[in-house]
């Protein structure tokens, strides 16, 4: 049961990237966005795939702390892409 309600927090997480990547890449700009959430929620999302690996504990939920790692670091990559262009629209 404790592993149906870590899959829902993750998936319910995880509905908000989708959202946050179609901003980021229609907005071309970095304004509004926070580096540092984007790596905390990174780093929180790897703390939970190394727990899931040391306590040997893998099961499907693995699959969504991974999609949702690579969405968060698919926006970060947008960050620095769109900041990019923030720089290159003020020079």
């Amino acid at each position: 049961m404790g592993q149906l309600f870590e899959a829902a927090m993750v998936i319910c997480f995880g509905i908000s990237w989708p959202a946050s990547l179609y901003k980021s890449v229609k907005a071309r700009t970095a304004k509004g966005k926070s580096l540092q959430f984007l790596v905390f929620i990174i780093i929180g999302y790897l703390c939970g795939i190394v727990s899931k690996i040391v306590s040997n504990n893998i099961t499907y939920v693995l699959f969504f702390y991974v999609l949702n790692t690579v969405m968060v670091t698919a926006d970060l990559c947008l960050y620095f892409r769109n900041r990019r262009l923030d720089n290159a629209a003020n020079a």
